[in-house]
């Protein structure tokens, strides 16, 4: 009963000495302000996908094949699956480690030399048995925390993994998004440069009616083939980077990369409006923010810890059981046997390695804060920056429109005049190259608005939901 009562007051008292975990509070310089200064916003939409504002149900599949089947998100999760279990691990401290023990001992002793009369010329010998069970208990008294905090940084661990698969899931969407709409412009630009060979072919054509007319001149004829050429090489290189997008977009979405998906949809109309909160709530949807945030709490979980080394450490050893020489009397109350020890450790000559660990952590948790703040920086120029670009790129696609109708309607006049027969043909036919220029110009800019929105998307953190965080605890 004695026995019992000790251990139990040891334990008690080691739980009543411990107390939370106590971490800094860091403070960055990284000034959020009240609204976005890019563009105007709209409120976030809660449980929504990014790439769903784009309305393209093509785009919906390929993203859901590419999260399904990519090789590096379920590297990503077998990782996060390793934290877990080592998070066990760390926790495993906290109950006493228990064992159960028997063993079987057969041994015979020998008496040399002892002077029995008679017995000179023989060696006296004895065999016994013995057998035992016993029942091990060891325990720590995390009075000092570090415990406490390695399963803090155990913690900070997991999240950090889960909000790296969530960085590679929102990575991959928005390149599934943008390869896809890549493929989309090459084969419409593929489209428009056939045009626009076809439209010189038939220049070259009217040319050469002039200069059998002796209306035009050999050297007309050669720069009519020449831009012929030039015009059926851009083609091939549109076919080629047709190509190259279909298969990135097949190899990404876990297909084959034979070529031979077709990109039939269109490059999507965006809407005017952009979800993209409010600036202080960016820390809590970036899964790389929320990674890095985590690391640093890891980072002054381990500084803690090794600091705890420094101290003392109270152990508790118990163990009872029976022995005899019978294995049948093992299970015998009366032959019971049992011992506990209180343990007191105190580092001494090692303090030097002790202290230079502690150092080394405090380095890592001084280079985790710079990363946190870099990352803060970029996080909001990214934003930022994508959303200026949107306003730019507005303007831009609104001018080179009104340019393209304005060519339209000159082309519509040169017919008219033409067919009036005040008019010459070439004039036409230059016109109606120029709607063409102007509508690759007009496409390129728009798949340049489709990845700028994409990039935004991205930068916001998508919409896959909250990053896994614990114990916030950084000032801003």
């Amino acid at each position: 009963m004695n026995t019992r009562m000790a251990i139990g007051a040891t334990a008690v008292l080691a739980v009543a000495c411990s107390r939370p975990v106590t971490l800094p509070v860091h403070q960055f310089q990284v000034p959020a302000p009240e609204t976005w200064e890019g563009a105007a916003t709209s409120p976030l939409e809660p449980e929504t996908l990014w790439w769903e504002f784009l309305q393209d149900p093509v785009l919906d599949e390929l993203i859901g094949r590419a999260l399904d089947c990519n090789q590096n998100l379920r590297a990503a999760a077998a990782r996060i699956a390793v934290a877990v279990e080592e998070r066990h691990i760390a926790g495993a401290a906290d109950l006493p480690e228990v064992s159960l023990s028997t063993n079987r001992l057969r041994q015979r002793q020998n008496f040399v030399g002892l002077p029995f009369p008679g017995l000179a010329d023989r060696v006296l010998s004895n065999s016994y048995s013995n057998s035992g069970l016993t029942f091990n208990v060891s325990w720590e008294a995390d009075i000092w925390n570090r415990l406490g905090a390695e399963k803090l940084a155990a913690d900070a661990d997991v999240a950090v993994r889960r909000a790296d698969r969530l960085a590679a899931q929102l990575s991959l969407s928005g390149q599934v998004a943008k390869a896809w709409y890549a493929a989309v412009e090459a084969r419409r630009q593929t489209e428009l440069a056939r045009g626009i060979v076809s439209h010189l072919e038939t220049v070259a054509e009217r040319t050469r009616e002039r200069y059998r007319y002796g209306s035009r001149s050999p050297v007309d004829v050669r720069v009519a083939e020449s831009d012929i050429a030039r015009a059926e090489a851009t083609l091939r290189e549109r076919e080629r980077a047709q190509d190259l997008f279909v298969r990135q977009v097949e190899m990404l979405a876990c297909e084959y990369p034979s070529g031979e998906r077709v990109a039939e949809s269109e490059l999507p109309s965006l809407p005017l409006r952009i979800p993209a909160g409010l600036p202080s709530e960016l820390v809590h949807r970036r899964p790389d923010l929320a990674a890095a945030e985590q690391g640093l709490l890891a980072a002054d979980a381990r500084t803690v810890q090794a600091r705890a080394a420094l101290r003392p450490s109270f152990s508790l050893t118990a163990a009872a059981g029976t022995a005899s020489n019978t294995l049948l009397d093992l299970v015998n109350p009366n032959l019971q046997i049992w011992n506990y020890a209180l343990g007191f450790t105190q580092p001494l000559f090692n303090r030097g390695r002790l202290k230079a660990n502690i150092r080394a952590f405090e380095a890592r948790a001084l280079e985790a804060t710079a990363n946190y703040e870099g990352l803060l920086w970029t996080a909001y120029l990214e934003v930022e920056s994508a959303l200026a670009s949107e306003e730019t790129l507005r303007a831009q696609h609104d001018a080179l429109g009104d340019a393209l109708e304005s060519t339209r309607g000159a082309v519509r006049l040169a017919e008219q005049r033409y067919g009036a027969g005040m008019g010459d043909i070439f004039s036409v036919l230059t016109l109606r190259r120029s709607v063409l220029e102007t509508e690759i110009a007009m496409l390129a800019l728009q798949r340049a608005r489709v990845e700028n929105r994409v990039d935004l998307h991205l930068a916001l953190g998508g919409n896959f939901g909250a990053p896994p965080t614990q114990h916030r605890r950084l000032a801003r």
